[in-house]
């Protein structure tokens, strides 16, 4: 079919501005899912890849609060409630480390392990003054004795956090410490209806990750200790003051090895005779009315 000239162009022109329109509505190849989170912030800000389990916590580790503490980074991205049913704290809301409290009330809060349910004298010697007192419990130990420890609980004590196994926690991966704490809570809150509210890292060893972690499992504050009692009845002062003050968190171990949170520090046994628990919870009271102090209750202190 033979066409003029008149329609040659005709076609011709609309040959071109349809070229032009394709031309300008073209678009730029798409890029991959996930791309920029691998390229970007998933490489140096702490989303993306890199805040998949284990990584975000193990860059945090040792590296001081708010490093890989980030909001919804590591392994509760994405989740709006931790392990126990709260809420996951953004950077900055991290529970706080503490050894004593600042408070212009004269008091100071008292500290045991598992091995406090060893020693009779101690416990009806917290019976008998209604002392408030922390027992920090691990589950391989205090387990077979959970059921005197509920009894203790009925008259006051407060049963908190010292993991599973008691490892130490510093420099493990963030799920290894997860299943230490969490588990712990799960254990606790099973037995006695209640879940707790602090946690002592074991040896007093922790980083960013056990932070982030304790978080997750809906710990208010990590307890460590500033004065500890010596097997000999002495005191050990981890900073600070040479003295008791108000505030203090006061560690009385059951072992003969320093204390179960705070650092060494003065006041060693030099070789002295060691002393049942309950002996040296009698010389720390007879010191404490000597300064009028009185032992508090945790749980209106601690994490308020």
């Amino acid at each position: 079919m033979r066409r003029g000239p008149a329609t040659t162009l005709r076609l011709l022109a609309a040959g071109a501005a349809l070229l032009t329109t394709v031309a300008a509505c073209g678009t730029t190849p798409t890029e991959p899912p996930g791309g920029s989170a691998q390229h970007g912030k998933g490489e140096d800000g702490g989303s993306g890849a890199s805040g998949a389990a284990g990584g975000g916590a193990e860059s945090g580790a040792g590296a001081g609060a708010g490093s890989g503490a980030r909001s919804g980074a590591g392994p509760g991205a994405g989740r709006s409630a931790g392990e126990e049913g709260v809420a996951v704290p953004a950077e900055g809301h991290l529970p706080p480390v503490i050894d004593r409290v600042p408070t212009r009330d004269k008091v100071v809060f008292l500290t045991y392990d598992d091995g406090a349910a060893a020693d009779p004298g101690l416990i009806d010697l917290v019976r008998e003054r209604r002392l408030p007192v922390a027992l920090f419990l691990t589950d391989s130990v205090a387990g077979p004795g959970y059921a005197h420890f509920a009894r203790l609980r009925a008259v006051g004590v407060s049963l908190q956090n010292n993991t599973l196994d008691h490892p130490a926690l510093r420099g493990l991966p963030y799920a290894g410490q997860r299943a230490e704490i969490c588990g712990q809570q799960r254990k606790l809150r099973s037995r006695f209806g209640a879940r707790p509210r602090f946690l002592r890292p074991p040896h007093g060893a922790y980083d960013t990750a056990t932070l982030r972690a304790a978080a997750d499992c809906g710990i208010a504050a990590v307890v460590l200790s500033r004065v500890t009692v010596r097997p000999d009845g002495r005191l050990g002062f981890a900073h600070g003051p040479q003295e008791l003050s108000p505030g203090d968190i006061v560690s009385v171990p059951s072992g003969r090895t320093g204390g179960t949170g705070g650092t060494g520090g003065t006041g060693e046994t030099g070789g002295a005779r060691a002393l049942s628990l309950a002996q040296r919870t009698a010389r720390l009271l007879a010191e404490l009315e000597s300064r009028g102090l009185r032992v508090a209750n945790p749980e209106d202190y601690w994490g308020a």
